[in-house]
Parts: structure tokens; C-alpha cells; sequence
């Protein structure tokens, strides 16, 4: 079963998006922060698209990004980065580790669907 892996150290962040792509007909996976993403993902999660926050404690999104970039279950999975920052260096940083693209906070739903929709395609499929 194809799932989204929704990363975010804000129970609100992580509630709030799951519920959109929930309510859209897709299946989430939360993860509180990047280490729990990544333990998640070595357990044998294997995700067809990764959503992370880019400032987390511990390790940051792009940071999560380049480790699951490293698994082979990952290496080609869509990757995005949600994240109030709006620089283009700090795009650019994420590009360079790996990610498919970016989302700044707050995020619409429409934009979200829209987003997840160009980058994991084969997540249509199960959306209602």
C-alpha cells in the first residue's frame, strides 16, 4: 500500500496535513521528528512520498532527506520539504540533498493536493 510519510515535530503541522491528504483518500504515516522518519524507514516503511519540516530538533529535514536519499528503499522516492522559510539558499540546500521540491508554511489544501499530485503520481491512484 502506497503511503505518504508526513515528518513534523508539530502535533498540529502533523495533524493538519495528515487530515488533508487523509480526507483526499490518501494513506499518512506521522513521524514526530527525523529520527523517528528515518527508524521508521530502516523498519521496512517504504513510502511513496516523503513530506518533512525542515527545522526540527536533532536532525532537520534536509538532513533526513540526504540519510534517506543513502537507502535504496528511498533513493528515488519524491521528497518535500515544509517549512516557513522562504530563502532561495535554503532551496537550494535541499535541492542539492535531494528533495523534489518545497512547501512554506501554512500550506492551503488545495496547493498540498495539488503538489502531491504532481510529484507522486502514482499516489492518484488511491485518492478518492
Amino acid at each position: 500500500m502506497h503511503k505518504v510519510l508526513i515528518v513534523d515535530d508539530s502535533p498540529t503541522i502533523l495533524a493538519s496535513m495528515s487530515g488533508i491528504l487523509g480526507s483526499a483518500g490518501y494513506i499518512t504515516v506521522k513521524a514526530v521528528h527525523a529520527e523517528d522518519a528515518l527508524a521508521q524507514v530502516q523498519a521496512g516503511l517504504r513510502p511513496a512520498l516523503v513530506i518533512t519540516d525542515y527545522h526540527m530538533p536533532g536532525m532537520h529535514g534536509v538532513q533526513l532527506i540526504q540519510e534517506l536519499r543513502k537507502l535504496t528503499q528511498t533513493r528515488f522516492t519524491p521528497m518535500l520539504v515544509l517549512t516557513t522559510e522562504s530563502q532561495q539558499e535554503k532551496r537550494d540546500e535541499a535541492r542539492k540533498a535531494g528533495a523534489t521540491g518545497w512547501l512554506v508554511k501554512p500550506v492551503q489544501a488545495d496547493k498540498l493536493l495539488q503538489v502531491v499530485k504532481q510529484v507522486a503520481p502514482s499516489l492518484q491512484a488511491l485518492a478518492a
